[in-house]
């Protein structure tokens, strides 16, 4: 198998106190650092805002550095996928330069371009997308399609030909969604689950934690981590990463992969299996004072 990472997207979540994290404030309680001790890596969201300071990517990498096998994957800023009058030149500049810390540091496993559902496969598609990836040359991309136009072995080898990595998604299976194919067309795989609450999915009022709050059971992991198997054959390195992240049920998840996928008891916040009780099964709690 390839170097198998598995993670979660984000880590600064209001809703994972008490529940991740111990609860109430306390005195210089590092919640990157206590996280980067249970998962193998972590999706920072915040960069699809706005990019990085250069000050802050230094500072995940040094306090990630108890964890050597650890990586960062950084989503792309939003205005390179979701506004189509922005001009790459322009915009792709300052998300580079903010992420040069993590990847001079060897800490930046992936540099992911997420695609809304309404950007579908046609030659202007095309077009802008090579626009972009000629300005991300020698960087680790992964682009994620959710558009089931995008399923589809000629754009598998479009990608394959430029050296960009395809990102499976496991997301609601709704009209037009894209399935959880796996597909790999770079050293780098990346899978990502999204959750399958189809009632939120496409919901126009529905906030960021509703359209994401949703739990897999081991039987709905079973089949995603064969999926994972396969992909790693293929891929020098591969990442999987939940991003059901409401409440923590994130954290269950790739905890519970980890055991799928790792055959390992992994180490979890005591926290969370007291939230979860199901999860005790598969992992070793830790209290909060061991770190």
């Amino acid at each position: 198998m390839s170097s198998l990472r598995i993670g979660v997207a984000g880590w600064d979540y209001p809703d994972w106190e008490g529940v991740v994290y111990p609860p109430g404030p306390l005195r210089g309680f590092d919640r990157l650092a206590f996280l980067s001790r249970f998962v193998d890596a972590i999706e920072v969201n915040s960069t699809f805002y706005r990019p990085a300071h250069p000050r802050a990517a230094a500072s995940w990498a040094r306090r990630t550095a108890r964890s050597p096998g650890f990586r960062f994957t950084a989503k792309a800023h939003r205005s390179w996928t979701h506004e189509a009058d922005s001009r790459p030149d322009e915009v792709v500049s300052p998300t580079l330069a903010g992420l040069a810390p993590l990847r001079e540091a060897g800490r930046l496993g992936a540099l992911l371009v997420q695609f809304p559902q309404s950007f579908h496969r046609t030659a202007a598609a095309f077009d802008r997308l090579a626009r972009l990836l000629d300005r991300l040359e020698g960087w680790p991309v992964v682009v994620e399609f959710r558009h089931v136009s995008w399923d589809n072995d000629q754009a598998a080898a479009w990608m394959r030909e430029r050296g960009v990595g395809w990102c499976v998604v496991d997301q609601p299976r709704l009209g037009g969604t894209a399935p959880a194919r796996p597909r790999v067309t770079s050293s780098i795989a990346y899978l990502r689950l999204h959750g399958r609450n189809s009632e939120q999915w496409f919901r126009e009022d529905a906030g960021r934690d509703a359209r994401y709050d949703y739990l897999y059971s081991p039987a709905e992991l079973a089949p995603v981590a064969e999926i994972a198997r396969g992909m790693s054959r293929q891929a020098d390195e591969l990442f999987v990463v939940q991003n059901n992240h409401f409440r923590g049920q994130a954290l269950v998840n790739a905890l519970q992969m980890k055991r799928l996928l790792q055959k390992v008891r992994p180490p979890a916040p005591a926290t969370l299996v007291e939230a979860y009780p199901a999860l005790a099964a598969d992992v070793e709690p830790r209290p909060a004072r061991l770190f």
